[in-house]
């Protein structure tokens, strides 16, 4: 059964509900299947989502959907197989029970951001060349926890959003955007231009960033595992900084070494 305090809440009735064959809201981006009901519930509860279909073979589900949100959206809840949906996505993708076929989100792009920064003290996340989803879903869930507004990543090196992501993100696809960017040092210098400081993540750092003191919006950088930061990447950093370990390893995850900074960054505000 589902546990009614989980349920996210309805925002708005404004949702853009089309037809199965329509073009989504980002027509040169193609239409995927998320899945996962934490995912999929948050998903829904999205005013800006678009979504065509919706199957689950969960009947709680099915009767929350039916009850709570089908009188908005006037989407049916298609009831099948759990073999229906193992044919429909992925081979081994943990479902759950439900999937939702989705039109991508509209883009952020840079220029808001920075202009978001000149009224508040916001967090960003930059990724230099992590290409691994379920790292990158790890890290949008993280951000949404600790309310970064956006990702930012190389177009060229960071894979498309898939439901693989979204499934690792938990439902942060919703509410910390991924913007992607041609050139990462140049989208780097931008946010400087626009008051916003780069801390990179490196742990040959000399500084910890328990120690770091910047009243200013903020970046983390964070690097792929093995290689970290690029050297141009971490040239057009204002700061270095690590993360302290007392045990024998010196390196974490990057998915973990990004919660607990965004941690670090947020609890002295």
């Amino acid at each position: 059964m589902l546990n009614g305090g989980n349920m996210p809440n309805r925002k708005s009735s404004q949702k853009q509900i089309k037809n199965k064959e329509s073009p989504g809201k980002n027509s040169a981006k193609p239409n995927i299947w998320v899945y996962g009901t934490h995912t999929v519930l948050a998903l829904l509860a999205n005013p800006e989502r678009s979504y065509y279909r919706l199957v689950t073979c969960d009947q709680s589900i099915a009767k929350y959907i039916n009850d709570s949100i089908s009188l908005i959206s006037k989407v049916t809840v298609e009831k099948v197989t759990r073999e229906f949906i193992n044919k429909l996505l992925p081979e081994g993708a943990a479902h759950q029970g439900i999937a939702v076929l989705t039109a991508p989100l509209s883009d952020v792009n840079l220029e808001e951001i920075c202009e978001q920064a000149k009224n508040e003290n916001i967090n960003l996340v930059i990724l230099d060349q992590i290409t691994d989803p379920h790292n990158i879903g790890a890290i949008v869930r993280s951000s949404a926890a600790f309310n970064a507004k956006a990702i930012i990543v190389q177009d060229r090196h960071t894979p498309p959003i898939t439901g693989v992501i979204a499934k690792s993100a938990s439902g942060g696809l919703e509410h910390c955007p991924i913007i992607r960017v041609k050139n990462l040092v140049r989208a780097m210098e931008t946010l400087k231009k626009n008051g916003i400081w780069c801390i990179g993540l490196d742990s040959e750092a000399n500084k910890n960033i328990k120690d770091l003191s910047i009243d200013n919006p903020k970046a983390l950088v964070f690097g792929s595992e093995g290689k970290g930061l690029r050297r141009l990447t971490r040239l057009a950093c204002d700061v270095t900084v690590k993360i302290s370990s007392s045990g024998p390893l010196s390196s974490l995850n990057v998915s973990n070494a990004a919660a607990i900074a965004l941690y670090e960054i947020t609890r002295k505000h």
